[in-house]
């Protein structure tokens, strides 16, 4: 599977996200720079999370703008798949790409640590070598993770098996005090229509080696190259 990195001015995930890839996954990975207009025909593009732009006006609403989205947007018109994390999924929110936008956290502070994700959808090209309500243990590292939408966008993620991660207990169950930032029904990570984009706020790419307390990120990677059959 061929891997492309894009990097936007204020991104600090980047080279996690490459490593990831390039050195546990054994994927053919490579950077592109924000300013590019070729995306070095990827079978997969990751946004990685940071502060794009120092995260002015709102988090990814000028990365949204760089020339390199361009491709992103029409790549994933036409099927290509993406995954956005963290930053990477506020940015694909604020491209039109996933419906909604993103709040502060209730709390109003930056908040990281490892919480527990619960898989709601298994049948996805992200998922598909993850048990039906599996529990990943993921780090997050934000301070504007609060997913939001109206009621019928809700609703219609829901409809069409779109919710892919809920925050939650260690054992699964679905609570408010099991949600770190606010987010509307403890949502996570969700997709597009067609199934080939996903954002999520938790970082895999920093739970996929045993030497960082966790591999369950891992399970995302290994779904991918699954689909891909590569």
């Amino acid at each position: 599977m061929k891997v492309s990195v894009v990097v936007f001015p204020g991104s600090n995930c980047d080279s996690d996200c490459f490593n990831v890839m390039k050195d546990v996954m054994k994927c053919d990975t490579q950077f592109v720079w924000h300013k590019d207009h070729d995306l070095k025909k990827p079978d997969l593009v990751i946004l990685p999370g940071g502060f794009s732009y120092g995260d002015y006006l709102r988090c990814g609403a000028i990365a949204r703008f760089s020339p390199v989205m361009r491709e992103v947007v029409q790549f994933a018109n036409n099927g290509g798949t993406v995954i956005g994390i963290c930053n990477g999924f506020q940015i694909l929110l604020e491209a039109g790409l996933l419906p909604g936008a993103m709040l502060a956290n209730r709390s109003l502070k930056f908040i990281c640590k490892h919480v527990w994700l619960r898989t709601e959808n298994t049948k996805s090209k992200f998922t598909n070598r993850l048990k039906p309500a599996q529990v990943l243990n993921i780090p997050i590292a934000h301070g504007e993770g609060n997913y939001t939408a109206d009621p019928d966008t809700i609703k219609r993620l829901r409809d069409e098996n779109r919710i892919v991660f809920r925050y939650s207990s260690e054992s699964g169950e679905i609570a408010d005090k099991f949600n770190p930032n606010g987010a509307v029904e403890n949502i996570a990570g969700i997709l597009n229509e067609k199934g080939n984009v996903l954002g999520m706020m938790p970082h895999p790419e920093r739970a996929s080696e045993d030497i960082l307390g966790s591999h369950d990120g891992r399970g995302i990677w290994e779904s991918l190259l699954e689909s891909a059959g590569k």
